[in-house]
């Protein structure tokens, strides 16, 4: 089944020329099954670029999925089009204020991880939408600082400015080959990473009810299950395109900021060379069977979505 997508949304074009099935409204109307309802709330500056990668992935399975895009209420992007958040992006306020409930949601990163998180301009707004999740979302899907985010908020867990950027495609070990979302995966795999903090694994153990699921020695933590808050939180970057990391890199190297050629990226590490994507399968092994696992424990009825609904194998 397609991914249902506004025909004039820019992924919608460019996702139908790589092959993936998307369908407009008219087309899905004519279907007598209920979607899967998969919000995502984009922090990035570049929200079509990030619209569209994570499209692409929530696209790829055999359930029809509805996606529907938030913004944060009062902030302000400068790097798309006023138009285009207009036409597609409701602001979390009116979504909130509708009453209606998601099947899942990805809460994505933010360029802000230097600052504390209560010097985001957005936190108090961005704590509301992570209480909301526990009583309108079934599960919620946190990446990078937006999942570096929940898990402090939820947990207590601390971010750590690391003296260098973590910048490249680390390898990285399956730590429960047993778990669900790990269905299908390889012992060892590589992750794009792109982030200047940390989450500690120490800190991680320390709070009863957290797994980690994959987990790397070079930059630590991937990917965590939280049962008890129905989430994950991964904090590195399987949806980047082959090209995401050359353009941070072309871009800060621009800039003038001091960074490394990202580690085990370009072939022998030339820059001048094509860069080759190693991650692109368990991208969509990772989204489908979080997708999979959505669609076997979310009530039919989404208004039964509630605070007691704090197990995914409840059902």
């Amino acid at each position: 089944m397609p991914i249902k997508l506004p025909s004039d949304l820019p992924a919608y074009s460019v996702l139908t020329r790589e092959g993936v099935m998307v369908m407009d409204e008219g087309l899905a109307a004519r279907q007598d099954i209920r979607p899967l309802r998969i919000a995502l709330l984009n922090l990035m500056p570049k929200k079509i670029q990030t619209e569209t990668q994570f499209a692409r992935l929530i696209g790829a399975t055999p359930l029809q999925i509805e996606l529907s895009l938030i913004r944060m209420t009062e902030h302000q992007t400068k790097n798309t089009a006023a138009a285009h958040m207009e036409a597609f992006y409701r602001p979390f306020a009116d979504v909130a204020a509708s009453g209606e409930k998601f099947d899942g949601l990805i809460i994505t990163g933010a360029p802000i991880e230097h600052l504390p998180f209560d010097a985001v301009t957005y936190w108090d707004e961005l704590t509301q939408v992570f209480d909301w999740t526990q009583s309108h979302v079934h599960s919620t899907f946190g990446v990078c600082w937006g999942g570096m985010a929940m898990i402090h908020y939820f947990n207590g867990v601390t971010k750590h400015m690391l003296a260098d950027k973590a910048f490249g495609c680390f390898r990285h070990r399956n730590l429960a080959p047993a778990s669900p979302y790990l269905r299908g995966f390889s012992d060892d795999l590589l992750i794009p990473v792109s982030r200047w903090t940390e989450i500690r694994q120490d800190e991680i153990d320390a709070v009863p009810g957290l797994t980690t699921l994959l987990g790397s020695d070079a930059v630590g933590p991937c990917l965590v299950e939280d049962p008890a808050h129905r989430a994950l939180y991964i904090f590195n970057h399987f949806e980047y395109d082959s090209g995401t990391l050359k353009e941070e890199y072309d871009r800060d190297v621009a800039s003038g900021t001091a960074v490394g050629v990202p580690v085990n990226y370009y072939p022998e590490d030339d820059p001048a060379r094509t860069p080759q994507n190693r991650w692109r399968s368990h991208a969509h092994l990772l989204y489908g069977n979080w997708i999979s696992e959505i669609y076997q424990t979310t009530p039919y009825d989404l208004s039964k979505i509630s605070l007691e609904t704090t197990d995914l194998r409840q059902g």
